[in-house]
């Protein structure tokens, strides 16, 4: 069966096997951040609404989990920001109240935890993973570059507050880019805030696959574990993808699973061994039928060769 609204399951270097749930179209968010996997933003907005049929969201969600597949989470993630979706809490509750055996995660990068609606949303999940790059104004605008009217303060104090009512676990991800958020300062500011945060966990990551600016570089791995003892002696630097558990698509729907996965970010053939459990032959000959389609290109990166939707 073709979904619409869910892509996975995916192996991911986080949160294992889970299956993803889309509710916006392909590049809608509050924030146009420079490091983005996704490309750069198309729809740069604040406001929330139905992007995506609810009920369809629910059906589909509902006639994959009948099936009890073998899940560490649920995540809300994709290609935009999910908490822009006005059903997001509709849905989750669907979840729990139906399909209470599986967890529940949002990744977001944070900007309307401040809202009310947003923040009541979001109650019933139970790890959400917002992001935290920058502290002071003038970082902020240039990493994350908000739709109008959003300001560092209103960010921290909107995931400061949600931090506090939340009964979930919080993993909070600092992405560090280097010569803009690196500094000394930068991460002082950010040490300070995450204390007042409290999160559960602190997540340190920085580029893996092709950004939306070309002058985007990862930060090396020595510079990563400085800046995480500076946070907090708990910090960690994000690792690679899990390869144990990836659970390999059925017959006829690789085609489908893999460019749905190239679609919302560039991957190589190791990232797509990883996360959808086939053989590096196989994976090679699917990219190789794409690529003659004209569905998807090749991009030279230091990491290797990537592949990206056209």
């Amino acid at each position: 069966m073709a979904y619409r609204y869910l892509f996975g399951p995916v192996c991911s270097r986080r949160l294992g096997v889970s299956l993803g749930v889309d509710l916006v179209p392909l590049k809608t968010c509050t924030f146009n951040c420079v490091y983005c996997e996704c490309g750069r933003t198309t729809s740069l907005t604040g406001e929330r609404r139905e992007y995506v049929p609810t009920g369809q969201v629910i059906a589909e969600i509902d006639g994959y989990l009948a099936t009890i597949p073998d899940l560490d989470y649920v995540t809300f993630a994709g290609s935009g920001e999910p908490t822009l979706h006005s059903g997001i809490g509709e849905i989750i509750s669907f979840i729990k109240d139906r399909y209470p055996r599986y967890r529940v995660a949002v990744l977001t990068n944070g900007a309307l935890l401040g809202d009310p609606d947003v923040s009541t949303a979001l109650m019933r999940a139970d790890l959400v993973i917002p992001s935290l790059d920058a502290v002071s104004e003038e970082i902020f605008q240039e990493i994350s570059r908000p739709c109008p009217g959003l300001t560092a303060g209103d960010v921290l104090e909107g995931l400061t507050t949600f931090a506090r009512e939340f009964e979930g676990e919080i993993w909070l991800e600092v992405f560090i880019v280097p010569g803009q958020n690196d500094t000394e300062e930068e991460i002082l500011r950010l040490r300070d805030a995450i204390a007042a945060i409290g999160p559960d966990r602190i997540q340190v990551n920085t580029l893996d696959r092709p950004g939306a600016e070309i002058w985007v570089r990862p930060a090396s791995p020595l510079a990563l574990e400085r800046i995480a003892a500076v946070l907090c002696g708990d910090a960690e630097v994000i690792g690679a993808v899990c390869m144990d558990r990836a659970l390999p698509p059925k017959t006829g729907e690789a085609t489908d699973l893999l460019l749905a996965t190239i679609r919302r970010r560039p991957c190589t053939i190791d990232d797509l061994v990883g996360t959808l459990g086939l053989r590096p032959a196989e994976i090679s000959k699917y990219l190789r039928v794409l690529e003659a389609e004209g569905r998807i290109e090749q991009v030279k990166e230091k990491r290797g060769i990537f592949y990206r939707a056209v």
